[in-house]
């Protein structure tokens, strides 16, 4: 998880003001008295409250992170401190207040959000005397509070550990966690059993030479993985909170012991002693727990150091009971899919691109229209999610955007920044689902009206750039990273690039973000079974934004001379906007392969595929022809395949059919 701890720091100990001139919808604190818009948020009685209770511990300042105790991405709405005390509510952002000051530190994505939320109690920080610095060890990573201490050392500041946090003490009306049962997965889409699991990560401790008693495991997904559970804890996430320990012994889960029924108690093996029996035991104890567990002879806990807080570090001591990895072997587990996993996270992605194509679809009819916006056409996709098969809701906040909002590469619409949907534009949607099988992730751009000559270019050199990775054989165990420039060398050539990462790993039924598989440098080596998105892209600031993402799982290949090769195969089923595509920059290799994905439309196999009448009339009143992709669509199943389905999209609008 990244971290600015060296840029806090940097003004931690002045914290001295940035003169701050807004008009309209954003503050203006210059102003006696000071303009303040209808969304900032009055935060001086809770500034009061926090700074009474840091007194009596003697800090100086206290630091409010944008995370949970589990290191979520995605965090529930009880967990967002940084939004209750200052009012601001994006999605990254760090809180420090003094004595005096307040000051909140965020990226250039969210200035302007920062400016209309906050109220003048609190400076935006766009970019040290003594004393001691108050934090909750359970929001802070290995990394980040590595980061402040070596930062703050030379100020002559130290970082404070205060596991009671101080913000929730001052947030009467903080939301509760939800009421809800956890529930278990039904068998249909279960190969492992928690046993199986369980067994296979103990023999991992087992075999490792540096001789671990116990794992710890602090990441939602790890324990929701390991036992075949979920919750709804985390917006768009079905976990919950949770901690294990697990030893060769014994099974320790830290949970809400309320949320448990009977039927998960004997689901669990919880009324019975013995190596796979689960205690269960409170969340809140796991602190207490884990000291004890710590304090006898001859015990060496292992932890993965991207997802253990520093509140359950800093209680392994001496060094010699600490053993570290930066993912646990349940993280690395995971990641690879087994046979049934596979197969039904590709059956998502079918019942997935139905809901997009139906997006489309009625986007191309209702656009010329004038009447539909950002925000209806985001409202419009997760309705048709919602009524496919095990539909368990959106997978995260749908991105729709046109014109210069696509320009934001996180932009999702707001009641008052939606935009109405033009044909003279271009609109990206990235957008996912979360089905009982499975975990979806896919991002589209279109043009409804005439692009220009550079819209065209940027996305055929995007576009390029996905087909490069797709089609790239390479050893079992190479890294992402190792490949990622294939997907920028197209734009690169003329000098275009793109600021964020080319793919992140995907789960079944889990985040949509799965860590530790992808293109960065901190992700593990690809091997067969694993599933990434592959997203290149390209944003001209205020005017357009491109990204074409697909999921893909990487499997096996067959080689002339080498073995043990991999490649990609694309499970994402929804086809590119033609009209965007210039056929002219294309390699013969890669107009063979962006085929071989449209024909993949039309061919599923343990699948039935209805193409319903009014689909073909539809697209039979287009009647658009282009003479450049007859020329190159030479063969005849190509040729049919243009007549018809080819149209504004080359896109195939069907209805799936799943068998169960």
């Amino acid at each position: 998880m990244p971290s600015c701890g060296w840029l806090l720091v940097l003004s931690l100990a002045a914290l001295t003001g940035i003169a701050v001139g807004a008009e309209g919808t954003e503050r203006n604190c210059s102003l006696s008295p000071p303009y303040l818009p209808s969304t900032a948020v009055n935060t001086t009685l809770r500034l009061q409250e926090l700074r009474e209770r840091m007194r009596p511990l003697n800090i100086s300042a206290y630091i409010i992170p944008g995370t949970d105790a589990h290191l979520s991405e995605y965090i529930a709405p009880r967990d967002n401190r940084v939004a209750f005390m200052t009012g601001f509510t994006g999605s990254a952002g760090t809180a420090v207040v003094t004595q005096t000051k307040a000051a909140l530190w965020t990226d250039s994505r969210y200035w302007v959000q920062a400016e209309r939320q906050m109220d003048c109690n609190w400076e935006l920080e766009k970019d040290g005397r003594g004393g001691e610095i108050g934090f909750d060890p359970f929001l802070f990573s290995l990394q980040t509070q590595e980061n402040y201490n070596i930062n703050l050392d030379s100020s002559n500041r130290s970082l404070k550990s205060i596991p009671a946090n101080l913000v929730d003490q001052v947030w009467t009306e903080r939301p509760p966690i939800p009421p809800d049962h956890l529930t278990r997965l039904p068998d249909r889409v279960i190969q492992r059993t928690w046993q199986m699991k369980v067994d296979h990560i103990r023999n991992q401790m087992r075999d490792n030479p540096y001789e671990p008693t116990a794992l710890l495991l602090s990441a939602l997904d790890e324990t929701a993985w390991l036992f075949n559970l979920r919750g709804n804890d985390i917006p768009y996430n079905p976990f919950f909170y949770s901690y294990t320990l697990l030893t060769m012994d014994d099974i320790w889960l830290f949970v809400h012991l309320d949320r448990v029924t009977d039927e998960l108690k004997e689901y669990l093996n919880a009324s019975c002693v013995g190596s796979l029996c689960v205690q269960l035991k409170s969340y809140d104890t796991v602190r207490d727990d884990l000291q004890k567990y710590v304090a006898q002879p001859g015990v060496k806990v292992w932890i993965g150091t991207e997802y253990t807080n520093y509140a359950l570090y800093e209680l392994i001591t001496p060094e010699e009971k600490l053993m570290t990895s930066s993912y646990s072997p349940v993280l690395t587990t995971k990641a690879v899919k087994d046979e049934t996993e596979q197969r039904i996270l590709r059956d998502a992605h079918v019942r997935d691109a139905v809901a997009v194509i139906q997006l489309l679809m009625w986007l191309e009819k209702a656009v010329p229209e004038g009447k539909e916006t950002e925000l209806t056409a985001a409202e419009y996709v997760n309705n048709c999610r919602s009524k496919q098969k095990d539909s368990r809701g959106p997978s995260f906040e749908t991105i729709s955007a046109s014109g210069p909002n696509a320009a934001l590469a996180h932009y999702s619409p707001t009641e008052e920044s939606s935009r109405r949907l033009t044909v003279d534009e271009m609109y990206l949607v990235d957008s996912g689902g979360q089905y009982l099988d499975g975990t979806t992730d896919i991002t589209r751009t279109v043009h409804w009206g005439t692009p220009t000559d550079m819209q065209r270019e940027a996305f055929t050199r995007v576009l390029m750039g996905n087909i490069e990775i797709s089609r790239t054989i390479f050893p079992s165990g190479t890294r992402g990273a190792n490949m990622e420039m294939l997907g920028r060398r197209a734009l690169w050539q003329v000098g275009l690039n793109y600021g964020h990462g080319t793919g992140h790993g995907v789960g079944n039924y889990f985040g949509v973000h799965e860590w530790p598989v992808g293109f960065q440098t901190n992700n593990i080596p690809f091997r067969s079974g694993m599933f990434t998105s592959i997203e290149p892209g390209y944003y001209k600031d205020n005017d357009f934004g491109i990204r074409i993402e697909d999921v893909a799982v990487i499997v096996p290949v067959q080689t002339k001379y080498g073995h043990n090769y991999l490649t990609f195969d694309t499970v994402s089923l929804v086809p590119y906007d033609r009209k965007l595509i210039d056929t002219s920059l294309l390699s013969s290799e890669q107009i063979s392969l962006y085929h071989q994905c449209i024909i993949k439309s039309l061919v599923f196999t343990n699948h039935y595929i209805l193409l319903q009448k009014y689909y073909f009339s539809w697209i039979a009143s287009k009647n658009i022809v282009s003479s450049t992709l007859l020329l190159i669509l030479s063969s005849f199943h190509f040729m049919i395949l243009y007549l018809l389905y080819s149209m504004t999209f080359l896109t195939i609008y069907v209805i799936f059919v799943v068998t169960s």
